[in-house]
């Protein structure tokens, strides 16, 4: 079975030490692809150098909704340049956050639609971070789904079946996260059973939300393959049919091309 996890940060500090480790300990458990995400720009170089590094992970460079305040005059600049770079095959993590209360929402409204509009320019996914602020992200998306079919991918989903319902009606992809795996989350595992098939990816958002039973542990992209056997279990089919399927689904909307030669 070949897995993609198409959300991690392994740029973060917690994989300084054994980065090459990690991302062995994935290739070996069938993980042939992994898309490490930037949050700001400094983040955003550190994935870009990972990416020329390592031939299993490829690029997603952008501003995270909570870091926009802290961005430098000319940083956005410098990260759509960095969008040109080899190996960056989407943009963000950009969307909404009102859970925290690290940037005003009126500034991160601003970059979710800088981030989306440049998607169309440069014909890249992008990627969103909806937390708390269901109905402010779809107005954003609602805006953009007016020029036609989106392209992008709400990571780590955990929305209504509502909420789900008009993502992929504009065109969005679906990316389901360990939470799913959670004991007391039955409410998910009934929402992701019904979604189709074929607008579904899983990540890990490594170092955050290890999938049960490395819940509280730091997360690291070998996992993704317990959130997908959460998946199949919920959907009642094998493990080789998700498999087949996300990993599919990751190489279309990516335009991912197939995996290096072990």
């Amino acid at each position: 079975m070949e897995w993609i996890d198409t959300h991690c940060h392994l740029d973060e500090e917690s994989f300084t030490q054994d980065c090459a480790e990690t991302i062995q300990r994935a290739v070996d458990a069938g993980v042939t692809t992994m898309l490490a995400v930037g949050i700001t720009l400094e983040s955003s170089r550190r994935v870009v150098e990972l990416a020329g590094r390592y031939p299993n992970v490829f690029a997603v460079v952008g501003l995270h909704p909570n870091y926009v305040s802290t961005a430098k005059p000319g940083d956005w600049e410098q990260i759509v340049e960095l969008m040109r770079a080899p190996k960056v095959v989407a943009i963000g993590e950009t969307g909404l956050d009102k859970y925290w209360d690290y940037a005003p929402l009126e500034l991160q409204t601003e970059y979710f639609h800088r981030h989306v509009e440049l998607s169309r320019q440069l014909d890249l996914p992008f990627v969103v971070h909806c937390r708390e602020a269901e109905p402010e992200t779809l107005a954003v998306l609602a805006k953009h789904a007016e020029q036609g079919p989106l392209r992008g991918v709400m990571h780590s989903f955990c929305g209504s079946a509502e909420i789900a319902s008009q993502c992929l009606k504009m065109g969005m992809y679906l990316s389901i996260a360990g939470m799913v795996t959670f004991k007391k989350n039955d409410s998910m595992r009934e929402l992701v059973a019904g979604l189709p098939l074929d607008r579904l990816l899983v990540e890990t958002d490594s170092p955050y939300l290890a999938p049960t039973p490395f819940r509280g542990k730091r997360n690291e992209p070998a996992h993704v393959r317990l959130t997908a056997a959460c998946l199949a279990e919920s959907r009642g089919v094998s493990k080789d049919e998700i498999a087949a399927a996300t990993t599919r689904n990751a190489r279309e909307l990516f335009r991912l091309p197939q995996p290096p030669e072990a």
